[in-house]
């Protein structure tokens, strides 16, 4: 039990390095990782899996992938600049889930090469979530020339809702 614990230390404590590593090494927000994450895991507590630093219409962004006690997975976007949280999405499955079915009549094909036709490279992730009002949309990291690109494609209309630039990310994709 005690080496369980000693482990859990050490890689929240690497964990917790790492982010001050990464915050420090690009571009700062005035609110600063540490203000967000306090941000979003008030609204969604859990275990953060996934952190991204991002610029959406030069705004800088924190997402912080959650999952939650009860099992579900969600994203949760914090403004860098005012600290106020900003989006909260449920990450589903694939695009089999019921909720995400149930407003889906673009296939995962035709978004993929909407988002690609936008931001031309190699489609390195695909996310199946769920937004705030219910709307279904995929999301596609995308690798181009000049970087990751994350690209949001409503899975009821076809058409790309919110694009952005992914400065770092750190865990697990």
């Amino acid at each position: 039990m005690k080496k369980l614990a000693l482990l859990t230390l050490v890689a929240g404590t690497f964990a917790a390095s790492q982010l001050h590593a990464a915050d420090a090494a690009f571009p700062k927000s005035k609110i600063g990782l540490e203000n967000c994450l306090a941000a979003a895991l008030k609204v969604r507590s859990g275990e953060v899996a996934k952190v991204e630093y991002k610029l959406e219409n030069k705004v800088p962004v924190y997402e912080f992938d959650i999952e939650t006690p009860d099992g579900k997975a969600w994203d949760v976007e914090c403004n860098g600049r005012t600290g106020k949280i900003t989006e909260i999405e449920e990450e589903v499955a694939n695009a089999e889930d019921t909720a995400f079915l149930a407003r889906r009549y673009v296939s995962e094909e035709d978004a993929k090469a909407t988002a690609l036709a936008a931001f031309p490279g190699e489609v390195i992730e695909t996310e199946y979530e769920i937004e705030p009002d219910g709307a279904a949309s995929y999301e596609f990291d995308i690798q181009t020339l000049t970087g990751e690109m994350k690209v949001e494609v409503d899975a009821t209309t076809g058409k790309i809702v919110e694009s952005s630039k992914e400065i770092y990310q750190i865990g697990k994709e």
